[in-house]
């Protein structure tokens, strides 16, 4: 099978393109056949050596990646919820060793979920790591309830995009930060009110808010912390931050952590209905094939995308 591994961090020249054996599985795993994948910062960071590298550069050479979409080609005698050519989505093993950079990956069952039939495979690899954020973010550690006041910083990127979304299913008041050229995109999420971060200070446009989520960091904690109301809540999410958001938010009456996605599959089940219902979409903002894997890398390092950047296989749609 084809896959692209990288042998040390670096630009996108070390992402190499390998034919590899197809994986074996274990009991309570299954085999996918990747047929899209989809691309995120800590990617990127990770390829640069930040990121998730340290946990997993022992095990070099690497396969990057976590978020695929595709069919089951093979499952473990212990596994009972898959069955082969079941279509499945979901975020593999993070934050270790992925491998979903290739054709073919092992998965443990539990950290999948049934593909909708009515979203593509492209559409479905998009809502995994990101989405799982965001859910994690929300639901598992916020708790936000109906008429909470949210702010999402980025709010037109891959986290961003389902954040929004997600709050407002919750019936949330949203407050969404972007661009400027973003604006139209993030209102029609749902979002009650846009900033446009380069033109605007969010703390002179917003306060009393029930909830920050923080996917950029640095001074954007303090900034935040000046706009929420006592008890409220933060959570940071950019990889590789230290603690210092808890003593911060501390000091305000707030509660402020840092968070890692983690892979859960009965999460994914929880999007993967909201994507079937059309409460949540998945946006996908540019499509590369596998062999353009550097590419896509430059794509999401640019930091301007709007939703989320997908790889497909050659073989997909054949």
């Amino acid at each position: 099978m084809k896959a692209i591994q990288l042998s040390e961090p670096g630009g996108v020249e070390v992402l190499q393109l390998v034919d590899l054996p197809v994986p074996g599985i274990k009991a309570d795993e299954v085999l996918v056949q990747v047929k899209a994948l989809s691309i995120n910062h800590v990617d990127v960071k990770s390829r640069n050596g930040k990121g998730v590298f340290g946990r997993l550069k022992d095990q070099l050479p690497l396969i990057l990646g976590w978020d695929i979409s595709g069919i089951v080609t093979d499952v473990g005698q212990h596994v009972k919820n898959f069955k082969k050519g079941d279509a499945v989505l979901g975020m593999v093993n993070f934050p270790g060793h992925g491998k979903a950079y290739a054709e073919y990956v092992a998965v443990p069952a539990s950290q999948l979920a049934l593909k909708p039939g009515n979203i593509s495979f492209e559409e479905a690899a998009a809502a995994t790591l990101a989405a799982l954020t965001a859910w994690q973010a929300l639901v598992t550690n916020a708790k936000i309830k109906k008429g909470d006041k949210v702010l999402i910083h980025a709010a037109s990127g891959g986290v961003g995009h389902f954040a929004v979304q997600l709050a407002k299913h919750l019936s949330a008041y949203v407050v969404g930060t972007s661009s400027a050229k973003n604006k139209d995109f993030v209102l029609s999420l749902g979002a009650d009110e846009h900033i446009d971060y380069k033109n605007q200070k969010f703390e002179e446009s917003t306060s009393n808010l029930d909830f920050v989520l923080d996917a950029i960091g640095g001074e954007y904690i303090d900034r935040s912390l000046e706009v929420i109301k006592p008890g409220g809540t933060i959570i940071s999410i950019p990889s590789g931050l230290n603690e210092s958001v808890t003593e911060k938010a501390k000091e305000k009456g707030v509660n402020g952590y840092f968070i890692l996605v983690q892979s859960n599959g009965e999460d994914m089940k929880n999007i993967a209905q909201l994507l079937e219902s059309g409460a949540i979409k998945a946006n996908v903002s540019e499509i590369f094939p596998f062999e353009q894997m550097a590419k896509a890398h430059t794509s999401v390092e640019s930091g301007r995308t709007v939703g989320k950047v997908v790889v497909v296989h050659h073989s997909f749609g054949e």
